[in-house]
């Protein structure tokens, strides 16, 4: 599968807008559907930031978890694997965690609950996004398989 290009220029305003409402203390408005992820640069060494969809989360083991809507092209998805640690931020609450690509079987499970949890979500965004998926148990695990997801172990700063 093709991932698309991540946006550049302009076209990234919408996708970074996010960014600006956590850096005013808005990031509450989000609840436990997005999180900050603050990454060191591969190549920089500087602290870059993105606004990633919760798309799983355990409470019990504070993890959480994110697809990489970008493929293994994201620059954030690049960055965690030069440097797994990063911190998040979910609503209000900064946590340093260390982040890792789930295996395929794993990805897949996820994708499916998220899947049954939000239908809507995932049949726009795959529209938005180009992606050409089964809407289907076995089509969500058939994508997960391409699609990185990330689960992020976290613990209180």
């Amino acid at each position: 599968m093709r991932f698309p290009d991540p946006p550049k220029g302009l076209r990234a305003i919408p996708w970074r807008f996010p960014i600006l409402l956590y850096k005013i203390g808005l990031g509450k408005l989000f609840g436990t559907r997005a999180l900050l992820l603050s990454v060191k640069g591969r190549k920089s060494g500087k602290i870059r930031q993105t606004v990633l969809e919760i798309i799983h989360h355990l409470p019990e083991e504070n993890s959480y978890y994110v697809a990489s809507g970008f493929g293994t092209r994201s620059q954030w998805f690049q960055n965690l694997q030069n440097d797994p640690r990063v911190i998040i931020q979910v609503g209000s609450k900064r946590l340093n965690a260390t982040g890792h690509r789930l295996n395929p079987e794993e990805a897949g499970t996820v994708l499916v609950a998220y899947a049954q949890k939000y239908p809507q979500a995932i049949r726009w965004l795959s529209k938005k996004l180009d992606y050409q998926i089964t809407h289907t148990p076995e089509g969500y695990r058939d994508f997960a398989k391409e699609l990185p997801i990330i689960k992020f172990n976290a613990r209180e700063e």
